[in-house]
């Protein structure tokens, strides 16, 4: 399953009712010339520890549920695995090197999990702690903000084996971990996101089971994403007792939906996607209760909710996160001819367990734009409308845009003395990057921009069949080559403004 599948599941908002402004006049307005950034405008770029580490046995970490997957014959393309990747582990001085080559101040990382609490729970393994203070140290000399994730989506496989997230125990076991690394890491870590896309690990790993743990049950989707607002909501306590200096927002799958048509009842399931996809892990902390995703009454029941449960799962956030990629288009499936049951699973193509009674919404892809080689649509408009969205919605928060990015299979070229000239992901990166400008002129509280990725990486079921990194990785020697993109994000982020000229683009 390719991230084309997947984000078509996990990813939406709606439109309607979207400010609308001349982007060049609000610029202005605000003291910004077309494509500028703020003073002090955090550029970073992204990785997952899982997609970069390797070392997957190594210094007494456990068992993923990542690791399990890629080792059952069938579940990856060309039957990769993540046991090398791209050797972060051993490689992180060098690749940190290289955000710090393309002036890069922010520099978002995952921690494995299964590195610190082989089984889940119990005492930590000094060695994985010990790792990732080097780590979090070498970005520190380096003159970059450590953002730590806590959790992108490499469960320990032994609690799994405990039922996984439908098992509400796991909100404990996870308040404990973030507890530990609060406690080792606090002291110079400032940034905490307790999840990377929560829906997407529900969803895909419950609901339609295109991801480990693959289990294909509408249940056991609902009580793992109650699980996992329980847990966000109880390591953002944990960490905030544990360091003094700690913020913590989350990193949430969006992005935004548009209605098949003008009608009633598409705009209303544009907005059932948006509460279901984009809010159904934000709402809960901001307000403490589930945004009106369904065209029933909330199925409290089958989730597993307990009275409290509101306390625990409303928190403070002190600023939010989102990716953004692509858009989809939404439609009120009790319109279509295909009967009553819906589905948002049209990225599976697994009707049979994906159809959503309780949604009743069709989700296409559209193909309006350009498409990138893995599939997405290039729709940069989409950064604005998001983030025009969440800024009105929720009081103008602090925003941070935690993933975006492209695939491209660019490689090194012999002729150009081994460049890489991906010019598509440049201006995929500049048209982007204007829009959300714009967002920002109009008043958006956008404080950061996080690249996707720093390497080509393990692209989960993909394996290494996509490549969405700024710098190219041989596989076969793990040299790193910075491409042009790289390069090109490097100057903007010097700038701190967007270079809108055509000549940009052709010579990277």
């Amino acid at each position: 399953m390719d991230r084309r599948m997947f984000l078509q599941t996990s990813l939406a908002a709606a439109a309607s009712g979207l400010l609308s402004h001349s982007g060049a006049q609000a610029q202005l307005a605000a003291g910004l010339s077309p494509g500028a950034f703020p003073s002090g405008f955090l550029w970073g770029m992204a990785t997952a520890a899982f997609q970069v580490e390797g070392a997957w046995k190594e210094d007494g970490k456990g068992e993923s549920i990542w690791d399990r997957f890629c080792h059952t014959p069938g579940k990856i393309k060309g039957a990769a695995t993540a046991d090398v990747a791209c050797d972060h582990y051993h490689r992180y001085r060098e690749d940190i090197a290289i955000l710090k080559q393309l002036n890069q101040k922010s520099y978002r990382f995952s921690i494995s999990w299964p590195r610190i609490q082989p089984g889940g729970t119990g005492a930590p393994n000094p060695k994985g702690l010990d790792h990732y203070s080097r780590v979090v140290d070498a970005a520190l000399e380096a003159g970059i903000r450590p953002f730590c994730t806590l959790y992108h989506w490499d469960l320990p496989q032994a609690l799994e084996d405990r039922g996984g997230w439908p098992n509400r125990d796991l909100a404990g076991y996870f308040a404990d971990y973030a507890g530990i690394l609060a406690q080792h890491l606090g002291d110079r870590i400032t940034v905490w996101a307790p999840f990377n896309m929560p829906w997407t690990v529900a969803y895909l790993g419950y609901g339609v089971g295109a991801f480990p743990p693959a289990r294909s049950s509408y249940t056991d989707f609902l009580k793992a994403a109650h699980t996992i607002n329980l847990a966000q909501g109880q390591a953002f306590r944990a960490i905030k007792a544990a360091s003094a200096k700690a913020t913590v927002g989350s990193a949430y799958g969006m992005s935004p939906a548009y209605p098949k048509t003008d009608s009633p009842e598409d705009r209303a399931a544009a907005e059932r996607y948006h509460a279901f996809n984009n809010l159904y892990f934000l709402e809960t902390a901001i307000h403490g209760r589930y945004p009106n995703a369904f065209v029933v009454p909330t199925p409290y029941e089958q989730m597993g909710f307990r009275s409290g449960d509101d306390k625990i799962m409303q928190v403070p956030l002190d600023w939010i996160g989102f990716h953004y990629y692509t858009r989809r288009i939404v439609s009120d499936s009790r319109a279509s001819r295909r009967g009553t049951t819906g589905t948002i699973a049209t990225e599976t193509q697994d009707t049979a367990h994906g159809g959503d009674p309780w949604t009743q919404l069709d989700a296409v892809m559209p193909a309006e734009g350009m498409l990138t080689d893995g599939g997405l649509e290039v729709w940069p408009r989409g950064i604005y409308d998001l983030v025009s969205r969440i800024s009105r919605d929720y009081n103008n928060p602090v925003i941070e845009i935690t993933e975006s990015g492209c695939s491209y299979l660019d490689t090194p070229f012999a002729k150009q003395n081994g460049r890489v000239p991906d010019v598509r992901r440049i201006a995929f990166f500049r048209e982007e990057l204007k829009e959300l400008s714009r967002a920002i002129a109009d008043g958006a509280r956008v404080r950061a921009f996080h690249a996707w990725s720093l390497l080509d990486n393990f692209e989960w079921a993909d394996g290494y069949a996509e490549r969405y990194g700024l710098t190219y990785v041989d596989f076969r020697d793990q040299t790193r080559t910075v491409k042009d993109s790289g390069l090109w994000y490097g100057r903007v982020a010097a700038a701190n403004k967007v270079d809108t000229e055509t000549k940009a683009i052709i010579s990277g």
